[in-house]
């Protein structure tokens, strides 16, 4: 659907009050490779008639100094010092904050709204200049209003400050003070040296995150530009589907499941040479696991450890073979491996995480976008708008019958986002009816 959004100037939100100057240094694991990229999600609100007349845009542009008194190093700026070390000047330079009006309904945008979202340039307009890394603002807001009443709240954070749990805390945090708390429930805390290296720092696991092969990286890359969208919705009957196809004495979790169908499918959808090596690397939170965290850690929290295979021994096998691989990524879930890897990135120069034929998934159905109330009750859907390259992001939905399911954006070259289509239809709507695809881009 066609319609027009009208972008006003763009303004500097800075804290309310007088804030802490100085310079933080991040952690090992927020200035990896892999997270200097900004990092996306929009929440979709209805009309509210007991907001009749009130300015979803003022309450968050005030809501956003609020908070900013409390997690002042994000109205700050990224420097970048020796070894590509990155630090924040807390120098309270202020977040960017846009206001915006579409001229249609928000019910017109229909299944639209979920990913893979074909709007998302529009309800998060890039300012020019503001999308880098160094020197750029850490947190872009858009509120676009729409004609009904209802709003679209939308932003974009620099991933080198913050996960989807940290962001989770500062929309929280945001939500909390919108609705008169005078400080968030959960305080944050900084304490990035909790992830740092050790010194000397050693490599003492493997870590095949970061294998790179020349030649299946420039493949891939080649086809970055020509890439294509679907998404797909797994429900219950969905994964009973799919778990009829794994031994029953092999026992996993629902997420290792889809994780391992997904790759499998994938793989055989990208038609790669049997001895082709491929990767499937997991993001996996750390908090409350191997390594103790206050409750008020907001930084980058995570370890991204990869399962590795030779795509005809993935395609061939049942997909029992893939479910065992996936499984014994939980071996990396413990302090050594942590250590381990946060030195790597330190001995070899914060080197991104492999393109090698990787398939890369994030689990954010816990992150809790579909929860946050600035007044007008929690949001018909909130969170990750679309796939990245590589990356693809599970969240939480209902599809139009009401069934509560996992939805998650492919990205393929269209050749195998059809072919990908017809395997996963092969896989389960011949066993149940119900995969269907949401959207397309």
């Amino acid at each position: 659907m066609r319609f027009s959004i009208t972008h006003h100037k763009s303004k500097l939100v800075v804290p309310a009050k007088v804030t802490p100057c100085g310079i933080k240094h991040l952690s090992e694991i927020d200035d990896q490779g892999f997270t200097r990229f900004q990092a996306s999600i929009l929440m979709f609100y209805k009309h509210n008639s007991s907001m009749e007349g009130k300015d979803p845009a003022i309450f968050i542009k005030d809501g956003l100094s609020k908070t900013l008194v409390f997690y002042y190093p994000l109205a700050g700026r990224i420097i970048e010092g020796p070894n590509r070390k990155l630090m924040v000047n807390c120098n309270s330079e202020g977040i960017l904050f846009v206001e915006a009006d579409a001229n249609v309904e928000l019910e017109k945008l229909g299944e639209s709204i979920k990913p893979p979202c074909p709007y998302l340039d529009l309800l998060l307009h890039n300012i020019p200049g503001s999308d880098g890394i160094v020197g750029c603002p850490l947190l872009l807001v858009q509120v676009t209003r729409f004609s009904c009443g209802g709003f679209v709240a939308g932003f974009r954070v620099n991933h080198t400050m913050m996960d989807a749990y940290g962001l989770n805390m500062f929309l929280n945090a945001l939500s909390e003070l919108i609705q008169g708390a005078s400080a968030p429930t959960i305080l944050p805390v900084w304490q990035r040296d909790l992830l740092s290296a050790r010194s000397p720092p050693r490599i003492t696991c493997t870590h095949h995150e970061f294998d790179e092969q020349t030649k299946s990286r420039i493949a891939w890359e080649s086809m970055e530009d020509k890439l294509i969208q679907e998404s797909f919705f797994f429900g219950n009957k969905e994964m009973e589907a799919i778990k009829n196809q794994v031994s029953p004495n092999c026992e996993c979790t629902k997420f290792e499941l889809l994780k391992a169908f997904l790759w499998k499918c994938r793989t055989i959808a990208l038609s790669l040479h049997p001895d082709e090596i491929v990767h499937l690397t997991s993001v996996v939170n750390i908090r409350g696991k191997a390594l103790k965290f206050p409750p008020g850690y907001y930084g980058n929290a995570f370890i991204t450890p990869t399962a590795v295979s030779k795509a005809g021994l993935l395609c061939s096998n049942s997909l029992t073979y893939a479910v065992e691989l996936v499984k014994k990524l939980k071996d990396h879930m413990n302090e050594e491996y942590i250590r381990s890897v946060t030195d790597l990135i330190v001995i070899k120069g914060r080197p991104e995480l492999t393109k090698s034929w990787n398939f890369m998934i994030a689990d954010n159905r816990s992150a809790g976008f579909d929860e946050f109330d600035f007044g007008w009750g929690k949001p018909i859907f909130g969170g990750a708008p679309k796939a990245i390259s590589h990356i693809s992001i599970c969240v939480p939905v209902k599809n139009n019958k009401g069934e509560k399911g996992i939805l998650i954006a492919i990205s393929l070259p269209p050749s195998a986002i059809k072919k990908f289509q017809e395997v996963v239809y092969r896989m389960t709507l011949k066993n149940v009816e119900g995969v269907k695809i949401i959207s397309k881009m």
